[in-house]
């Protein structure tokens, strides 16, 4: 199993809401991954990027997501680039059973996991397929002082998965870390987060680490790759 801890600094962090751009380290061992005729769940699929991505490579992909704006959106882009085997369905990825989609051989996530999703993955996916995804890293966001109840910790997910039926294969944290030179950076490179902290308390923590000296903010996910036993 591959333990590599990858850290860069000098980038600003994403908005932790999976916004961003597609991992490149996922995207690296899907693309290790044989695929041609392939079935795929996309969790928490959102505009459709890992979809869309996948899309020419696998028989089909279904996108699934809670937000049906963005699963419009998602559809539209579709159409944009001419791929008729994608699908897109407004479901909770926490309570929908997979397989309500025909038989996936793979399913995917980015930045949409919990305990619920990785056991679901587990009764849906045969021996030998694939759950392949991002989460949040317990370090997200570490300087809040408050840990998100959907990250997890490598001995954490390890053991989630075992539980679930599944052998990791690959897992590597993706870690970010912004320094600041002053408080007024800080603030600076988290406004977009303040609305949000503010509501669950995190923006005050976040206050008072860098008026206590600190200059640093972290993004930190989890890269997974585990095959059902």
């Amino acid at each position: 199993m591959r333990g590599d801890v990858k850290e860069t600094r000098g980038r600003a962090p994403g908005d932790g809401g999976g916004q961003g751009s597609l991992s490149p380290t996922l995207v690296a061992w899907l693309g290790e991954e044989p695929l041609h005729g392939r079935a795929v769940v996309d969790l928490g699929t959102g505009t459709g990027r890992l979809a869309l991505h996948l899309a020419p490579r696998v028989r089909r992909v279904v996108g699934i997501d809670t937000d049906a704006g963005a699963l419009v959106e998602a559809q539209r882009q579709a159409r944009r680039a001419g791929l008729a085997n994608v699908l897109f369905v407004v479901a909770d990825a926490e309570r929908t059973d997979y397989r309500a989609f025909g038989q996936p051989d793979l399913v995917v996530a980015h930045l949409c996991m919990s305990d619920a999703i990785v056991e679901r993955a587990g009764r849906a996916l045969a021996p030998g397929q694939v759950l392949a995804f991002v989460a949040f890293h317990a370090d997200q966001w570490r300087e809040t002082g408050r840990r998100s109840r959907f990250a997890y910790d490598e001995d954490q997910m390890t053991a989630l998965l075992d539980r679930a039926g599944f052998q990791a294969e690959s897992l590597e944290v993706d870690r970010e870390e912004l320094r600041f030179a002053s408080v007024e950076e800080g603030l600076a490179a988290a406004i977009g987060l303040a609305e949000r902290w503010r509501a669950d308390g995190r923006w005050v923590r976040y206050l008072k680490f860098l008026e206590d000296g600190g200059r640093t903010l972290t993004r930190a996910h989890l890269v997974v790759k585990a095959r059902r036993r």
